[in-house]
């Protein structure tokens, strides 16, 4: 069979290197076109869906909105896990699929079980939102907005209308995320004083607001339904009828009219503030050291990151002009800098690779011939599996290029035995005037090193195999590597005997090799057998010092450090920046601005963003309390140094629970058990407070295992809230029914949305709210006037008692269960081995560890 395969390719020489030759023009072209990406999808199929609960705690969440939806989602086909995390004002839950499930399909199954459960969710919740699908690596970008003469809500509607909608448009981009977003909104804040001096009802001014815009939205008011203009048929021509509205602005609304009392027309600018506002802050961000908005863009898995920033760049760069006064950053993080330095590194190790090449051939066979043979081959190699790799619809990312890297020893092996015997055999051949063709010389050239070496290749390629089957995240990670090793260490052995040897006959045939024996080779000889001579008179004292290095070895190993991945030397940092649950968001914003000072001071970071909290429709299921600060250290400064600068700025700022890692990283620990810490143990329960006195528990073991560090429960605990609760009796001695009171309450302390105003192609939300003064503080609360069906006025406090009480910050589940995790870090960053005393966890405590 090889004897064939060689045969054949110098009986069709100059077919092979003209095929050989039009894979390596059109191939490179085809390869400029592979979707490019940091790391291969090694996360199983998700779906996540959001549900948008505003003013609702994180218990309520979890009951009215979270448990219904999760109920009705088990049992899909091929659902693996259900994970979910309640925290006020959101739900989210994530689906989890077996491997190699379709996402498409997975998405229809779940859209169909959500449409069956979504009209048992309360009506003031928003409907559910499902996620579009974004790789596991999905932020490809961040662009900070900040302008020193544009406030927030105007530079918010510019973020939402108009660069959003932009970025959207861009092949690839899957959601774009806007934190700090203010969007306006013409609000009624109702002064409840005002409403008893005109004898007038809450539900009076959410009802006229919502009939006088374009589109009301109570279920019961006349504004619900919108007129339809129709038509006028005259004998020559049909003329449409269209209303146009008078209320565009707040000042418009503020002069409709509400009731007359004695005569005089009530306006809801008598009854309330009317004025352009936004809702309460669900997060914020913090451009450089002053406020701005900050943009995440996520992409789909099929998409190539490259391509896509370049879009995104582009896309940003078109609309520069027509925004003057706004200053766009999108260095605060691109996954794409990680990608082209790989690359960079990739090609930089090939080039060297091939002048080794080129040096050892020159040196040692003194034939520019076969060097030129040698460095057409290790390219051609590599091509050769990177196409296999396209055709399999493959990305070219981080680990596919390690397994390119760690190939082109073999590669470069094959290309030089090959050809090296080859020159060997002809100069031997030439010199005892053998009657043999050069091509029978080349073939059995070929051959003879070939045959042994091709069971090497298979023995190699098979080692492999094991791989293939490691399940989980290892296997997802490596399996692309062991791939493209395998494909290059094949491609090469397939160049090896069909283009080595052709070209060797078309190059090296009529060459007068003969006289051109290296001087190297002729001084390396007889030093090389003076060295060899003794070591093969003493057998055994050689293979003694071999064993001795093997069991050195095996006592090494134990003591290595064990990480699953290396450490990459990214630029781009993020530094989790977590308060203590239930701080405000002013606060936490204080901190961060703080924060951002002292980074951008440390010599060769370049820029400085955050976003703390939520945003709308995005990744981060958190509260006010959670920030994340990103940071971009400039290529040419020290990285060890600046990142132990960056380090002692983050040590500096105690009572914060902070890290320093890098985006990757984290998507790595996130994906195995959820967390970003190493080592993880989670505790499953339904009762709250026995799941936290078991957690401490948990942590106090850790604490006495030596190399654990920073270990701590995860970060669910109760925060202080106001609590209504009705007084039935009051209630009933005003005629109050408790459902009135919880949403007249909820209106004047939260907001309610009764309308919308459509301007310009946009929608603008008219909500009902009260003025600050009215709601600043628990007493300000239990002051608020309610309606009684009797047309009297009382106070909040009067039907209900009003007091903070704790609740908990968030409650996260998984398989129908509430769960809590103890987190913990391990000294030096390697794997911790305990002393050999194992501690047995309390009963009731389910261990499980990742890392």
């Amino acid at each position: 069979m090889l004897r064939w395969i060689v045969g054949s390719s110098l009986k069709f020489r100059y077919l092979v290197v003209a095929l050989a030759g039009a894979m390596m023009f059109f191939g490179v072209g085809q390869l400029e076109a592979m979707p490019v990406d940091v790391f291969p999808e090694f996360a199983p199929p998700r779906v996540e869906i959001q549900t948008s609960c505003l003013g609702l705690s994180a218990a309520e969440v979890e009951s009215l909105v979270t448990i219904p939806l999760e109920q009705s989602l088990n049992g899909i086909p091929e659902l693996d896990t259900i994970r979910s995390k309640s925290v006020p004002q959101l739900s989210s839950i994530e689906l989890f699929f077996r491997p190699g499930t379709d996402i498409l399909e997975a998405r229809q199954l779940v859209t169909e079980r959500m449409a069956s459960v979504v009209r048992t969710i309360p009506t003031w919740a928003s409907p559910p939102v499902m996620m579009p699908p974004v790789s596991t690596t999905g932020r490809v970008m961040e662009v900070g907005l900040s302008s020193d003469t544009i406030n927030l809500r105007d530079m918010s509607m510019i973020a939402y209308w108009t660069i959003r909608a932009r970025l959207l448009r861009v092949p690839g981009v899957a959601n774009v995320a806007i934190w700090g977003e203010r969007i306006k909104m013409p609000q009624v804040r109702v002064i409840p004083d005002r409403l008893t001096k005109y004898d007038l009802t809450l539900d009076q001014v959410m009802t006229t607001t919502a009939d006088a815009v374009d589109s009301g939205i109570l279920r019961f008011s006349n504004g619900a339904v919108i007129g339809r203009g129709g038509f006028v048929d005259t004998p020559t021509q049909r003329l449409q009828v269209q209303h146009t509205l008078p209320v565009l602005t707040p000042e418009d609304l503020a002069r409709v009219s509400v009731a007359r009392r004695h005569g005089t027309t009530i306006t809801l600018g008598d009854i309330a503030v009317v004025k352009e506002g936004t809702l309460p802050l669900i997060g914020d961000a913090v451009i450089n050291d002053g406020p701005g908005l900050m943009l995440v863009v996520e992409k789909f898995p099929w998409a190539n990151t490259l391509e896509l920033t370049r879009g995104v760049e582009d896309a940003l760069t078109e609309l520069q002009p027509g925004l003057p006064g706004l200053e766009m950053d999108p260095t605060i993080f691109q996954a794409a800098d990680f990608i082209d330095l790989a690359i960079h590194n990739l090609t930089r190790a090939l080039i060297i690779g091939s002048l080794l090449v080129l040096l050892v051939i020159g040196l040692f066979l003194f034939e520019w011939r076969t060097a030129l043979i040698s460095l057409i081959a290790i390219p051609l190699s590599l091509l050769t599996a990177a196409l296999v790799l396209d055709r399999r619809g493959a990305t070219i990312n981080t680990m596919v290029l390690t397994g390119m890297v760690i190939a082109v020893g073999v590669v470069v092996d094959d290309a030089i035995i090959d050809i090296e015997n080859i020159v060997r055999r002809l100069r031997i051949a030439r010199k005892e005037g053998t009657t043999l063709s050069t091509a029978n010389v080349i073939l059995d050239a070929s051959l003879e090193v070939r045959s042994a070496i091709i069971y090497a290749t298979l023995i190699d390629v098979a080692t492999l195999l094991p791989i293939f089957f490691v399940q989980g995240l290892t296997g997802a990670l490596f399996a692309p590597l062991a791939l493209s090793y395998g494909l290059a260490v094949l491609a090469s052995m397939l160049v090896a005997l069909t283009v080595t040897p052709a070209l060797g006959l078309i190059l090296l045939g009529n060459a007068p090799i003969e006289r051109r024996e290296s001087p190297l080779v002729r001084w390396l000889q007889p030093l090389y057998q003076r060295v060899l001579t003794p070591v093969l008179r003493a057998p055994l004292r050689v293979a003694s010092v071999g064993i001795v290095i093997f069991l050195a070895g095996l006592f090494v190993v134990p003591h290595l450090g064990e990480a699953l991945l290396p450490e990459f030397k990214e630029r781009d940092f993020l530094m989790h920046w977590i308060s203590k649950p239930g701080t405000s968001l002013p606060e936490e914003r204080r901190i961060v601005t703080a924060a951002g000072r002292d980074l951008r001071s440390i010599p060769g970071v370049q820029t400085f963003g955050s976003h703390i909290g939520q945003a709308l429709l995005a990744e981060e299921i958190v509260g006010a309390n959670f920030g994340e600060n990103w940071i971009t250290v400039d290529p040419a400064a020290d990285y060890d140094e600046t990142l132990a600068k960056i380090q002692e700025v983050v040590d500096g700022y105690p009572g914060l629970y902070h890290d320093v890692l890098t985006y990757f990283n984290e998507r790595v620990d996130e994906v195995l058990a959820g967390s970003t810490e190493p080592i993880v143990v989670r505790i499953f329960g339904q009762d709250l407070k026995e799941l936290r006195s078991r957690a401490h528990e948990v942590r106090n073991l850790l604490s006495d295992i030596p190399g654990i560090t920073e270990e701590h429960v995860s970060f669910q605990e109760d925060v202080p809230q106001v609590e209504i609760r009705v007084n039935l009796g009051a209630a009933q001695r005003f005629g109050i029914k408790p459902g009135d009171v919880r949403r007249a309450a909820a209106t004047l302390v939260s907001g309610e949305e009764v309308g919308d105003i459509f301007r310009g192609g946009r929608a603008y939300d008219v909500n009902v709210w009260s003025t600050p003064q009215n709601r600043d503080s628990v007493s300000d609360i239990g002051r608020l006037l309610l309606d009684t069906p009797g047309g009297g006025r009382v106070r909040l406090a009067q039907v209900a008692d009003v007091r903070v009480r704790p609740t908990p910050n968030a409650i996260e589940r998984e398989a129908d269960s509430r769960r809590i995790d103890v987190e913990a870090n391990v000294e030096g960053g390697e794997r911790c081995r305990g002393s050999g005393q194992g501690r047995r966890l309390p009963a009731r405590v389910s261990r499980g560890a990742a890392g």
